[in-house]
């Protein structure tokens, strides 16, 4: 459900949604054959933490941002100081930290 909320979202935005995955096998999958310029990576998929995709998104040197309910403490020690979306999350919130993660300047 969350899923389909953000894809929704990022839709109203204007952006094109390249891949969704429910499950960490297809994602790191898609991670590594998809064309995509930005990752919204949810850090808990169905129990499994996220980390795998995040380095296959990190190998491709792609950005990606960390989508959380947990806040910065929830992240992977290793990627603290990635871009945090805070659940639940609005649609200005999104679109800032999506256009600053595409920049660069999102931290």
């Amino acid at each position: 459900m969350i899923r389909m909320m953000v894809v929704d979202m990022l839709e109203q935005l204007g952006y094109h949604i390249a891949a969704e995955a429910g499950d960490i096998d297809d994602a790191v999958r898609l991670a590594n054959s998809a064309e995509f310029d930005l990752a919204i990576l949810d850090v808990n998929v169905n129990g499994r933490l996220i980390s795998p995709v995040a380095e296959a998104v990190e190998g491709r040197n792609r950005p990606f941002v960390f989508a959380t309910g947990y806040g910065v403490q929830g992240l992977p020690e290793k990627y603290r100081n990635r871009p945090l979306l805070q659940k639940p999350f609005q649609l200005e919130t999104l679109s800032r930290v999506v256009q600053g993660a595409l920049s660069g300047t999102a931290n």
